[in-house]
């Protein structure tokens, strides 16, 4: 099984979950857009994970199929708590997600002409307006209770990217939920891992 992507970006998701779950794999260091990436996934987005000599792409896709393959960090599928797993993720998608992208399209990705940099207050409005409800779905230590998920995986890498954008500041809740997370033994052989495939 191989990953591909840099590891600290959306791919950072997919391997920090692989940790959580000890599933095997190997990162293949890939920039986004890059020629390397392209050698996978046509579009050059990361990232895309290798299975049996097949490419398939979309991190919550991709973190999905291994926690439903390997019955860790998820509900089993047709249940309720399922149901509530799956609303975390699209809130997740729709408030944090896409929210970020826009506004790094906005900065760097698009090409200049193709920018609309007068969006941004808005989108770190509304960003800040995600971030009490995020809070809101935190039910102990994660949000689905006493129990981490791949929704809490999600979670932590959106947070850790409005951070490094300056994008806007959680609250000491959030930023003490990300500390904690980001404490775990998982995220750190992730982190340890892409730096070594970027050397």
């Amino acid at each position: 099984m191989k990953v591909v992507g840099t590891g600290l970006d959306r791919s950072l998701r997919v391997c920090w979950a692989l940790e959580e779950m000890d599933v095997d794999y190997d990162l293949i260091f890939a920039k986004p857009g890059s020629d390397q990436a392209k050698k996978y996934n046509p579009t050059g987005k990361v990232p895309a994970l290798i299975l049996d000599g097949k490419t398939y792409t979309d991190s919550v896709a991709i973190m999905t199929f291994m926690a439903d393959r390997e019955s860790k960090f998820t509900f089993q599928a047709g249940t309720a708590d399922r149901m509530v797993q799956d609303g975390h993720i699209q809130f997740l998608n729709e408030e944090f997600d896409a929210l970020l992208w826009t506004a790094a399209k906005q900065s760097f990705v698009n090409p200049p002409e193709q920018r609309v940099p007068e969006i941004k207050p808005i989108l770190k409005w509304e960003f800040d307006r995600s971030l009490s409800r995020l809070e809101n779905r935190l039910k102990g230590d994660f949000l689905m209770g006493d129990k981490m998920t791949i929704a809490d995986i999600m979670a932590v890498h959106c947070l850790n990217w409005a951070f490094s954008a300056k994008f806007s500041k959680p609250s000491q809740v959030l930023l003490n939920y990300s500390k904690r997370l980001r404490s775990r033994p998982a995220y750190q052989r992730a982190i340890e891992k892409a730096k070594s495939a970027a050397a």
